[in-house]
């Protein structure tokens, strides 16, 4: 799967590993970190940025503007990188980079956290269906990108310079 272990906190002899899964999602290669502790071999959380969300999953259409600019190719791309989450255990916490409200998904859950198994079963977006099934739903009824959707995105990749006015 493409995962990789370093220890990131050590603390009162508590370790918390942090491992990167590598996932297919557009623009590039795109990642979600899990955790796990010294006490045990298992993982218990994954912080699964903007592939899975409580709820639903990431637009493709939001990624295709960073990759080829085809909305169907990253929606098969997500589709691969769900197929990943989904291997995972059905206990595993999940925390998404967004939540109700955000517009980098069309029906995302209030809830800040969920579990794998939970989602299984109740998310829409990961509902047994082929990749060309997936595709067709992944794009149907988006919503309008934000209005400073690409401005916010060259920010994130450029970082954010801070205001030196009124100094």
């Amino acid at each position: 799967m493409g995962i990789s272990r370093m220890a990131i906190c050590s603390r009162w002899a508590t370790i918390i590993y942090a491992c990167c899964i590598r996932l297919a999602t557009a623009p590039t290669a795109s990642v979600c970190w899990w955790g796990d502790r010294v006490h045990g071999e298992e993982a218990w959380f994954a912080l699964t940025g903007d592939t899975l969300f409580v709820g639903n999953a990431g637009r493709p259409d939001l990624d295709a503007d960073e990759g080829t600019g085809d909305a169907t190719a990253a929606a098969s791309t997500l589709y691969d990188s769900l197929q990943k989450l989904l291997a995972l255990p059905d206990d595993l916490e999940i925390y998404p980079s967004h939540f109700a409200g955000s517009a980098c998904g069309r029906a995302i859950s209030g809830k800040p956290s969920s579990t794998i198994g939970f989602e299984r079963r109740h998310n829409p977006a990961l509902h047994p269906r082929s990749r060309a099934e997936f595709i067709d739903f992944m794009l149907a009824d988006l919503p309008a990108a934000p209005a400073e959707h690409q401005r916010i995105r060259q920010i994130n990749r450029e970082g954010r310079r801070p205001a030196l006015s009124g100094l």
